[in-house]
């Protein structure tokens, strides 16, 4: 089995639902308007059902578990269980507000009920939201500045298309609409950077299919993500990835020119968080030529620019996914793994950009994260 980081936070959150529970639960017991074995037995029930839903969303992140469902069914009962469990929650805080109302004059105590309601509704009212703004595709032009640029490469228009996670979650026709967007911005070149499905299972090949058609002057390039490795189809994608002209950088590089200036593009694997990152990358940059290193993950921004990397281009996180903006702050939960979230970033003189990508995962939900098809423009700083 293959432990991923990223289900700590999926623990941390079957924890709570069940902290959560048992309080609610208690409160419903020690209420003097509920009593009688039948709506005891009834919440017990209850109780079981949800922990079991609760814990079984849990469990089919890890293929030893979601293999032996059908497909679809893994990847709806997951994500209806962490739904519930923001709903859940939502509840939490809703019951807290209800129970002391009897704190307030009776005059505001109507009042109080409708914040509690609010409290309980929110959750649901915003995965509603999330879930029909989801596929809402947005173009995304971005200037990046590269010291000492040389002239035949600025305004040079590279698209970038990543975590498309094509499965029960969007379909290949919506999927279709993003492909579109990256031809008719006509790039000079297009990038692919990891993730094309979810799980095993997921239609692969319909999203081939569909890469297939992406237009750029000087090609297709590309770099593998996390769940290529999981889905244990590195080798498939890449060698259907040349067959329909898509060319993945598996710790390759590969020169291409503009005018009378050639540009360096290498790219690695997905790198794991618990090994030393882009060992042995720093062989792949060309001395005097713009370098550009193809990442899935942003967190190896640093090393990339200690390695002389100019232009590190990556995707992965989602931009959060689910992101919520707090006094001017980001909080969401891809922060707990890397501070290149969304959007453009710079240390020194190089720069990464982080796509917020086209899928989702574990739930149908985007909020403050839109999708994307990315134009990045290179420009002299």
């Amino acid at each position: 089995m293959i432990y991923r980081i990223h289900f700590f936070p999926g623990l941390a959150l079957l924890l709570i639902s069940f902290a959560i529970q048992f309080q609610l639960s208690w409160w419903i017991v020690r209420s003097q308007k509920w009593s009688g074995r039948r709506r005891l037995a009834l919440l017990a029930g209850a109780d079981i059902l949800l922990g079991v839903l609760f814990t079984l969303s849990y469990l089919l992140g890890f293929y030893r578990v979601w293999r032996h469902f059908p497909h679809i069914w893994a990847t709806w009962i997951e994500a209806v269980g962490l739904i519930l469990s923001m709903g859940l929650i939502g509840l939490f805080f809703a019951a807290l507000v209800w129970r002391h109302v009897s704190e307030f004059r009776p005059e505001r105590r109507a009042f109080v009920k409708v914040v509690g309601g609010g409290m309980m509704a929110a959750p649901f009212i915003v995965t509603g939201v999330g879930m029909l703004t989801r596929n809402q595709f947005h173009l995304n032009v971005v200037d990046v500045p590269i010291p000492n640029l040389p002239k035949d490469l600025q305004g040079l228009r590279i698209a970038q298309i990543t975590d498309i996670h094509l499965s029960p979650f969007l379909s290949e026709r919506d999927f279709a609409r993003a492909i579109d967007m990256a031809n008719e911005t006509k790039p000079h070149l297009t990038l692919v950077t990891g993730d094309l499905i979810t799980r095993a299972g997921d239609p692969l090949d319909a999203c081939l299919r569909q890469l297939a058609r992406l237009r750029a002057d000087a090609g297709v390039l590309g770099c593998l993500g996390n769940h290529e490795i999981y889905c244990n189809n590195e080798d498939y994608v890449t060698e259907q990835g040349a067959r329909i002209g898509i060319d993945f950088l598996r710790s390759r590089s590969r020169v291409l020119r503009f005018g009378d200036t050639s540009i360096n593009f290498a790219g690695v694997d997905y790198q794991k968080f618990d090994h030393p990152y882009l060992v042995g990358a720093e062989q792949m940059t060309k001395p005097g030529m713009i370098n550009v290193l193809l990442s899935h993950n942003p967190d190896v921004f640093r090393t990339a620019a200690s390695q002389g990397y100019d232009l590190t281009i990556a995707g992965h996180t989602h931009g959060g996914q689910v992101n919520m903006e707090i006094l001017h702050k980001d909080l969401n939960v891809a922060l707990f793994f890397t501070p290149f979230v969304r959007g453009l970033y710079r240390e020194g003189k190089s720069t990464v950009y982080v796509s917020s990508g086209i899928g989702t995962i574990a739930v149908p939900v985007r909020i403050g994260a839109a999708a994307e098809v990315a134009v990045l423009r290179l420009c002299a700083s």
